[in-house]
Formats: structure tokens, C-alpha cells, sequence
């Protein structure tokens, strides 16, 4: 039976989903589940609820808790990373900083000024799980959850012979909402989808065979639909296809919506609102672990995330569809090759097999590139050692360029770098 790591594994709401998904699966009962964290406590409510959670189920699993991530990954079949670098109090310095500048977040953890400062932490502990990988479990897959999502990916593929797939659950989610919205049963939806994670593009939107965009056209001139989804809704008007992730992520991709106070207000854009489902996490976080400690029973509730489903498929053999990030090897013809896309993959025993798409719409793949541009050079800076293409980087971004001139530029970075430094390998400290 396969060995199955989770690093980060103190993300504990996160990870009691993927591995009740994992075990609900009878052909993965008896699997070898070892566990990750920094944070002894963390790591202590992980391994508690894992025991748990096998018992709930009678599946039978070992369970392995380790600080020490070297014997988490050693002997792995398959990898889940779910880390983030510094914390809560990381995050909020990636809000705060670019506050004071007038750049204003509601996510901050994929694209933007946020993203750029994320990976510049991220990215280094992602290559050395990548590279403890290489020597202690060297057939295994990583699957990453770690946002920069592109950015992280992206750099696990071009710096190490790890094979890696980024794994988001935007697509998915957003095909349910557009149902929702026309008032169709889920199963009646079929979809494609392809693009950049957080910024891909539905491109057939069907209800039992037909295009339903029409009726999606219909439905956003109701003022009750319209409210659910105001950013994703008016780019779907200017643009002819809806794109995946939240209003609220979609808000930070383009300089459209959070530069002005009045825009703010008009497309009811949440600002901070990551910041405050931090610390419900937190007392979500408490409140499990009091469960746990007290023997209490938790929901086990069915998960369509993906890593669950790979690992299910490449153990059995059932084929399935579903979205990855990977390596832009052809997959997407108007993007840059090598560059990390968000694409249809087939998975079966033989591992995971990224489908070709070949042209995107081309206003949908030039607003992608801009992304594109951002991400490469992030991920340069860090393979490479150099500053200077964070500078460019954050140049390069369409909000960052909409507020600040080239001075404001540089010293918003430098002051993310000053107030990450611990997390920021040393030929990025400057």
C-alpha cells in the first residue's frame, strides 16, 4: 500500500478533508500516512485526528508523525504540500506594507504584490522538499497545494526532476457556481477550462449539450445574481468567458478594480478579507483540537479536491479528468512554453497526463501573459539570486504599475524583503 506525506500537515482543517477523502476510498484502506509540521502542537492535533479519522472509517492506516521532514519523505509514493511560509504573521505584512503604499489586497497569496512576496519565501523551502524528495523518495509525485500556486509549481519543475502537479480547486468550484447562477443541477453542466491558476478561462460552458453562456447572459442582469459575483461577472461581460477563482481573488489581477475607493465600493470588493478568514481559521483550529483532545466526534464530509482523486486513480487504475498545474510543454500554444498552465490532465495507473488545449482566445491569453511575465520573472529571481527581477517583477504588475511610480516600486519591495528577511534566502536580501 502507498505511503502517503503530508507536509504542512498542521493545516489541520486542510488536511482532515483531503485525508477523509483519501480514506473514504476502501482501495487506499491500510496506506501509510505520515505527517509534517514545524509546529509541535500542530503537528500533535494532525496526527490525533488522523488516528481519528482511520478509526471512524476502519481503515486501518499507519500513521507517522514526524518534526523531522526527512523521515516524513522518506519511502513517499505521494507528496501533499499544504505549507506557508511564516504564518499568519507573514500574511499580514503582505497586507499591511502594501497598504501604507495604497495598494489594497482582499487575498494577496497568488498574484500581485502579495504573490511576488509569498514565493520570494515559499519557493526555497519548496525546492528543498523537492530535493529531499530526489534522494529519499525518488519515484514519488509532489502534490502541491502551496500557494504561489504557478509560481511554486513552476520552480519545482525547473529547478529539480521532481515530477509535480499544482493542484486548485477553482475550475471545479466555479463550473458549480455558473450552474447555480442559471438555476441548472450540477449534472446537467459540462465544462472545459484552461488558462494560468486563479486567472483560467472557462471555455465551453454546456448544459445537457448546449451552450448555456446565453442563459448565464441572461441571468447577471438580475441584481441578485449580479451581487454574487460583481468582478467575475463585469470581466465575463467585457471579455465573452467567464474566469475561474473568486470575485475577490480576480479583484487583484488587473488594475480595474481596487484603485479607487468608488470602484471598491461598486464592485463590493471584501478588502482584508483574507486577513480575517486567517484568524477563523485559527479558532477553527482551536476548536478541533479541543475535539480532538476531548474525544469528540468531527464531520467527515465528502471532498472533491483533486490530490485524493490522483492517488485513487494511480493506485487503481480508474480514469479520471482532472485540472493541474504543469509545465506549458505545447499544452497552450499563445502562452510561453515552459510557463505554468492550468490544463485538463487524464490520470490513470500509469500517472498524470496533461491534455493539449492549443490556442486560447487571444485577449484571454494576453491578459494571461502579463500574469505570465510576473510569475517568470518571480521565479528567476529566486533559481537565479536576483533581486533586481523582484523590482521588475512587481513593475510588471498591472495594480502595483496602476498606483505607484518606479521609486514607490522599489521600496514597497524592499520593505517586504526587510520585514520577511528571515524567510528570504540570503542573495535576495541585498
Amino acid at each position: 500500500m502507498p505511503k502517503i506525506t503530508f507536509i504542512g500537515a498542521g493545516s489541520v482543517v486542510f488536511t482532515k478533508e483531503l485525508l477523509g477523502a483519501i480514506l473514504s476510498f476502501p482501495e487506499l484502506h491500510g496506506s501509510a500516512i505520515a505527517l509534517h509540521d514545524i509546529d509541535p502542537r500542530r503537528l500533535d492535533a494532525a496526527e490525533r485526528m488522523a488516528r481519528w479519522i482511520s478509526g471512524e472509517l476502519g481503515a486501518g492506516v499507519t500513521v507517522q508523525a514526524s518534526l523531522d521532514r526527512r523521515e516524513a519523505l522518506e519511502g513517499a509514493d505521494y507528496v501533499v504540500n499544504t505549507i506557508a511560509v511564516g504564518g499568519m504573521e507573514a500574511t499580514r505584512l503582505d497586507h499591511e506594507i502594501p497598504a501604507r503604499y495604497g495598494i489594497h489586497q482582499v487575498i494577496g497569496d497568488t498574484l500581485g504584490i502579495g504573490g511576488i512576496s509569498r514565493a520570494a519565501r515559499t519557493i526555497p523551502v519548496a525546492l528543498e522538499i523537492a530535493r529531499d524528495m530526489e534522494s529519499l523518495s525518488p519515484n514519488a509525485i509532489l502534490l502541491n497545494y502551496a500557494n504561489p500556486m504557478s509560481m511554486v509549481t513552476w520552480a519545482v519543475y525547473r529547478a529539480t526532476s521532481v515530477p509535480v502537479v499544482g493542484l486548485c480547486h477553482s475550475i471545479y468550484w466555479t463550473s458549480v457556481q455558473l450552474a447555480g447562477y442559471i438555476g441548472a443541477p450540477f449534472e446537467e453542466i459540462s465544462f472545459d477550462g484552461a488558462g494560468i491558476n486563479h486567472q483560467a478561462w472557462v471555455l465551453r460552458f454546456e448544459r445537457s449539450g448546449q451552450d448555456a453562456y446565453p442563459a448565464l447572459r441572461e441571468a447577471i442582469k438580475q441584481p441578485e445574481i449580479w451581487r454574487q459575483d460583481p468582478v467575475r461577472f463585469e470581466m465575463f461581460r467585457r471579455l465573452g468567458y467567464f474566469v475561474t477563482e473568486s470575485s475577490m481573488h480576480n479583484a487583484e489581477y488587473t488594475s480595474y478594480f481596487l484603485k479607487r475607493p468608488d470602484l471598491i465600493e461598486r464592485f463590493q470588493v471584501p478588502v482584508g478579507f483574507y486577513l480575517k478568514e486567517l484568524e477563523s481559521l485559527a479558532r477553527e483550529f482551536e476548536e478541533t483540537y479541543d475535539a480532538l483532545l476531548e474525544g469528540k466526534p468531527l464531520p467527515i464530509e465528502p471532498s472533491p479536491e483533486y490530490a485524493p482523486q490522483i492517488i485513487h486513480s494511480m493506485e487503481t487504475g480508474q480514469v479520471r479528468k482532472i485540472y493541474g498545474n504543469v509545465e506549458n510543454a505545447g499544452l497552450i500554444e499563445n502562452l510561453p512554453q515552459g510557463c505554468c498552465v492550468e490544463v485538463p490532465c487524464v490520470v490513470d495507473e500509469t500517472g498524470l497526463h496533461p491534455c493539449y488545449v492549443g490556442e486560447l482566445p487571444p485577449h484571454l491569453a494576453a491578459i494571461n501573459r502579463v500574469s505570465v511575465g510576473v510569475q517568470e520573472l518571480t521565479v528567476r529571481a529566486v533559481l537565479e539570486g536576483r533581486r533586481e527581477h523582484l523590482y521588475h517583477a512587481a513593475m510588471l504588475d498591472p495594480l502595483v504599475s496602476a498606483l505607484l511610480d518606479l521609486d514607490q516600486v522599489w521600496a514597497l519591495v524592499d520593505e517586504l524583503l526587510d520585514a520577511h528577511g528571515e524567510y528570504i534566502p540570503e542573495p535576495l536580501i541585498g
